[in-house]
């Protein structure tokens, strides 16, 4: 009986919020971040709030979790402890225990920022919270192309979702990279690291094996910028779309997707950057003696 009358509810929520609730015209969307203010003519756009407020988040969060440790530890506590020892187990059996240590810190701030981020976009403050902007004058058709016309009025949201930001994907992206390059030349030296560039002994397939190695560096950055920010913006729209078609129960399912997709999408990315400063901080001999 339950069962039924809950179907009958969800329905009837269908119903109702796909043809009496719906949005009068669809979210506009653009793939630049919006300008919500200006701090000495230097515009501060919405994804730049998003990224204060989830600092904010894990610097309170970090702060409730650790202002009163304990030797038997509370929720908040034991849930804190749990994840750093998973993320610890997880980076050293990659890059091994010595480096392990080394890369867990990065690693998991990266892993941290891009969830929380994600997560944080998914509230209904985000995308709904905003002002109405004046658009700019337009052209009409060619016809009467001397004439301008006033569009209609935008909505800007004062807040939304980082990485969904291409700006920010790749300043993630040079962080991780260059960081790699970083770690890569303490563990082996300068010159063994930039041997790997340029590489006089080999010949001229050596030098050819150098420039493919330094192109693969540049296409990690795109690879993974592109990556994030591609399907966080995809499902920004697609969760737009539903609300404007079927508002109410037919955007649920969609937002449990996009919980998984934040939460694939910043294990990806973590993972990627701790590959990448493993494989630049192993030697061709650690590398030969792992094969064997």
């Amino acid at each position: 009986m339950g069962r039924k009358w809950l179907i009958i509810i969800l329905v009837l929520a269908l119903f109702v919020g796909g043809f009496f609730f719906r949005a009068p015209k669809m979210a506009h969307i653009q793939l630049p971040a919006e300008k919500v203010f200006e701090v000495g003519g230097f515009p501060v756009v919405n994804t730049m709030l998003s990224t204060w407020v989830t600092m904010v988040v894990l610097l309170v969060l970090a702060w409730l979790g650790t202002r009163r440790i304990r030797e038997v530890p509370g929720r908040l506590q034991s849930l804190l402890e749990v994840a750093v020892e998973a993320w610890i187990g997880l980076v050293e059996s990659v890059a091994g225990p010595a480096k392990g240590r080394r890369f867990f810190t990065i690693v998991a701030s990266i892993f941290l920022f891009i969830l929380v981020n994600n997560w944080l976009g998914l509230f209904p403050f985000f995308g709904s919270l905003g002002f109405w902007e004046a658009a700019e004058a337009g052209k009409e058709a060619a016809a009467e192309a001397a004439h301008a016309a006033e569009a209609e009025p935008l909505f800007v949201p004062l807040l939304r979702s980082a990485s969904t930001d291409l700006n920010t994907t790749i300043a993630l992206a040079l962080v991780s990279v260059a960081l790699t390059q970083v770690y890569g030349v303490q563990h082996l030296g300068f010159g063994s690291y930039a041997a790997k560039f340029v590489n006089l002994r080999g010949g001229p397939i050596g030098l050819f094996v150098g420039v493919l190695e330094l192109v693969s560096e540049f296409a990690k950055i795109i690879s993974l910028s592109f990556r994030l920010f591609g399907n966080m913006f995809a499902g920004e729209v697609l969760l737009a779309t539903m609300a404007f078609l079927i508002p109410w129960v037919a955007s649920v399912p969609f937002m449990g997707l996009e919980l998984f997709v934040g939460l694939m999408q910043a294990f990806v990315f973590a993972i990627l950057t701790l590959v990448f400063m493993t494989m630049a901080t192993t030697s061709h001999e650690e590398h030969a003696e792992s094969h064997h």
